[in-house]
């Protein structure tokens, strides 16, 4: 090998202006027009065109980089010439550049205002002789054009021209890789490539790539047009097919299957109106080509409104004491919703066509709303359906999609009356007090026309978009709080609401009904295991705070996989739970009487609380200390129940000289009023009449009877006024073990719809002002006034009384 150079030998300065270029590499040889927009970029332009318009291109290594320093620069580039320069209107200016010869940064000598280098040229080592090899490089890589500009490559022809008649290695290499578009890093390492030879082999490495690339998509594109090509030729034949079964008076599988889906059209007995449109899709699904993808939506559509069931219902049964022994078999108690089922049944009989009532049952956890459900249907021969609305918050999960939208399905309620099969179901709408709402929309909005009787015998869902006759179907919702139900809603309900239990009633429930169950359960049976009435009553008590069963049930379960262990284990005996056995098996008792309620004491008075899972007892403390007069209130208490405190002070300093306190008492005392359980939120104005006893009690220091609870909300005139929950709060107060409850005068009315037994069990004591409910609950009232001082100077005025009236016992 010799090394030689051009015969017009370049002479390159002794420093060069450097131009970063993004996004290519330029080649010897190469003409090409270049967008110049940096300063520092401009500046070397324009230096390169005052003096002999040479300028040295090397590309950077991140095209992202605004500011590239030298060591972002690849140090091999092109000496190239600027042929031409036009300046744009925006501020850039456009080059036309031409590569002269192949160079290598050794020093940058300058940074500002542009990149100033030392370029050393590259001179490539030329053979004395073309070798075999050489030749066989050379025709193998012009085939190899020729066979990718045959793929659809796109080059020019007269580079191909060029190519064909070029002999020498680095040239052609240089020219091939300026025209296929190599990535940046593939083109900078052919033009670092000092050989020419090896530089070849490159080239032919990147187009064998590109060849198979090429290949491959034309293998894709070749596939997709034959599929094309085949789907249109199956269709054309299928309809010469048919054409062909018509002439012969034959029928294909699909005239069939259309045939079938006619004739259950016809045997569903829909509407007219709804049998019209069925069969007007009907005729539009035989028209489609089965693969069609319209053609799978109307059919799953006409599957739907053939399932639906239009015409079918079941017979009610109306046999009225039957049904009563039903739910009395079923339920122990709940004579008022056993009594409302009666009379549905009753008019039922009396009455053929009428419409289906909304009920709502509203209650605390456990007290068997959805198993009600389960019993009426039961009682009427009626199906039975149950969906859950907690947490729903998308309208269409009721009224459905529509069939426009992919995998669209009607709502819950057409699903659920294609899965009891009539159209009379008993429908149950499950905790209908958690509905949510959202960008959705709002499914307590859409359940409106669904419960209103005036208004479902057309409900129209969305995605059937026919009306169908709900009227038949009886409708019945539960919640725990019948609060968060809209009113509108709330409005087309009858709602029933369903008390906590007494002791009694659990009693004789767990008796009936929880042991043999769980016994059942846990593999074991009445001759091994029984339980006596004072160990369930110790569960009830000591094991259990709760209105409804469910707690209860847990814990004879638990009594009960106990003795199936030991059953297991090979043990033989009887087992029978006395009160003594049952904290053996379930620890130590859970709930214990509260220390307030075994003395009487000073500022400690007995509320009674409702809440969403029944009623509970509150006691309320409050304590006076010396200070600058001030109020506080801790227990995380509500704003309702911080101002009946407010109320209930400034009560008592309006009454001051009544209660034997000086008129200036509470500028030197400070009062705190706390109310236990200080982790959980409280609120509610039933509380005020509780705090005023508290506060009176804490000031007079006369004590509060243990015995005796409260409930009843007070004004600034000493007034009590009426309080919900009534029979909640009872309940309550009778697990607690309280045997006198006072409450306000205008609940009176509300002590009919308590049942005998439970009044029997507690001194119900009505009161009109706070002066009645003080008589009832301190020891002593009138307060007596405190002892004369020894150093008083003067005794002070007696304080005018009024008479206070006897409490009005009712029970």
């Amino acid at each position: 090998m010799e090394t030689t150079l051009d015969k017009e030998e370049l002479k390159i300065p002794d420093t060069l202006p450097l131009l970063p270029v993004r996004d290519v590499v330029v080649y010897p040889y190469m003409i090409i027009p270049l967008f110049v927009g940096r300063e520092i970029s401009i500046s070397a332009v324009d230096w390169a065109l005052s003096r002999d318009r040479l300028i040295f291109l090397a590309t950077q290594k991140d095209i992202s980089d605004e500011e590239p320093s030298m060591d972002d620069i690849y140090t091999v580039g092109t000496v190239a010439m600027i042929m031409r320069m036009l300046k744009l209107p925006d501020g850039r200016v456009k080059i036309l550049v031409q590569g002269l010869a192949k160079g290598r940064i050794t020093e940058f000598t300058g940074s500002k205002p542009f990149f100033s280098v030392r370029v050393e040229r590259i001179v490539e080592p030329v053979p004395a002789e073309p070798s075999l090899e050489t030749e066989a490089f050379l025709r193998t890589i012009k085939e190899q054009i020729a066979r990718i500009t045959s793929l659809g490559k796109s080059i020019s022809s007269e580079v191909t021209v060029i190519l064909e008649n070029m002999q020498d290695p680095g040239s052609l290499a240089d020219l091939i890789a300026s025209n296929i578009g190599l990535k940046v890093e593939e083109a900078q390492q052919l033009l670092e490539t000092v050989d020419p030879i090896e530089r070849l082999k490159k080239v032919n490495e990147f187009l064998n790539k590109e060849i198979e690339l090429l290949s491959m998509q034309a293998r894709i594109q070749s596939a997709a047009k034959e599929e094309m090509g085949r789907t249109q030729r199956e269709y054309f034949l299928r309809e010469q097919l048919r054409a062909i079964q018509q002439e012969l008076g034959e029928t294909d599988a699909r005239s069939e299957e259309m045939a079938e889906l006619r004739k259950s059209i016809e045997d569903a007995k829909m509407p007219a109106a709804v049998e019209k449109e069925a069969l007007k899709q009907l005729g539009r699904l035989e028209q489609m080509h089965p693969d069609a993808a319209e053609a799978n939506m109307l059919r799953t559509y006409l599957d739907w409104l053939v399932e639906l069931p239009w015409s079918k219902s079941t017979k009610d049964v109306l046999d009225i004491g039957r049904a009563r022994e039903i739910l009395d078999e079923d339920h122990y108690y709940l004579e008022k919703i056993k009594d409302r089922i009666l009379e549905f049944l009753a008019v039922r009989k009396l009455k053929k066509k009428m419409k289906g009532p909304i009920l709502c049952f509203v209650g605390p956890p456990g007290v068997g709303k959805t198993s009600l459900g389960k019993s009426i249907a039961r009682a009427m021969g009626r199906k039975f359906l149950r969906i859950s609305l907690g947490g729903v918050r998308d309208e269409a999960e009721m009224r459905g999609h529509r069939r426009t939208y992919v995998g669209a399905l009607p709502g819950r309620i057409m699903q659920g009356l294609k899965q009891a099969g009539s159209n009379n179901p008993v429908f149950m709408l499950d905790e209908v007090d958690k509905l949510g709402s959202d960008f959705r929309g709002d499914p307590s909005s859409a359940l409106l026309e669904i419960l209103d009787p005036e208004q479902n015998h057309t409900f129209s869902d969305h995605y059937i978009n026919l009306p169908f006759n709900l009227s038949n179907v009886m409708f019945i919702a539960t919640a725990n709080q019948i609060d968060p139900i809209p009113s509108a809603l709330r409005d087309r309900m009858e709602v029933i609401t369903l008390s906590g239990y007494t002791e009694e009633e659990k009693l004789q429930i767990a008796k009936r009904y929880l042991i043999p169950r769980q016994i059942q359960e846990n593999g074991i049976s009445d001759a091994i295991l029984s339980f006596s009435d004072e160990a369930i009553k110790t569960i009830i008590s000591k094991y259990t705070r709760e209105a409804g069963l469910r707690n209860l049930e847990r814990e004879i379960g638990a009594i009960c996989r106990k003795v199936a262990r030991k059953v297991a284990e090979g043990s033989k005996k009887r087992f029978t739970i006395s009160s003594s056995m049952v904290a053996k098996f379930l620890g130590p008792p859970k709930f214990l009487r509260e220390k307030e309620m075994e003395c009487n004491e000073v500022g400690v008075a007995t509320g009674l609380a409702w809440t969403p899972v029944g009623g509970e007892v509150l006691f309320v403390e409050a304590t006076v200390m010396k200070g600058k007069g001030g109020l506080t209130l801790t227990g995380q208490l509500g704003d309702v129940m911080k101002e009946s405190a407010q109320a209930a002070l400034s009560y008592i300093r309006s009454k001051a000289a009544e209660f034997h306190l000086a008129e200036d008492f509470f500028t030197n005392l400070e009062v705190h009023v706390h109310v236990p359980a200080g982790a959980i939120p409280k609120d509610g104005p039933s509380a005020g009449i509780t705090m005023a006893t508290a506060l009176v009690s804490a000031l007079t220091r006369v004590p509060v009877r243990r015995d005796v609870a409260m409930t009843g909300e007070i004004t600034l005139r000493g007034r009590v006024l009426p309080i919900g929950g009534l029979k909640e709060k009872m309940l309550a107060a009778i697990r607690a073990g309280i045997t006198t409850i006072v409450i306000p005068e205008e609940n009176r009315k509300d002590l009919e719809e308590i049942p005998k037994h439970i009044l029997k069990k507690v001194r119900i004591v009505t009161a009109q002002s706070i002066d009645e409910v003080l008589k009832m609950t301190l020891e002593k009232y009138p307060p007596p006034p405190p002892a004369p001082s020894v150093t008083a100077t003067r005794k002070p005025k007696a304080a005018a009384r009024r008479a206070v009236p006897p409490p009005k016992v009712v029970s």
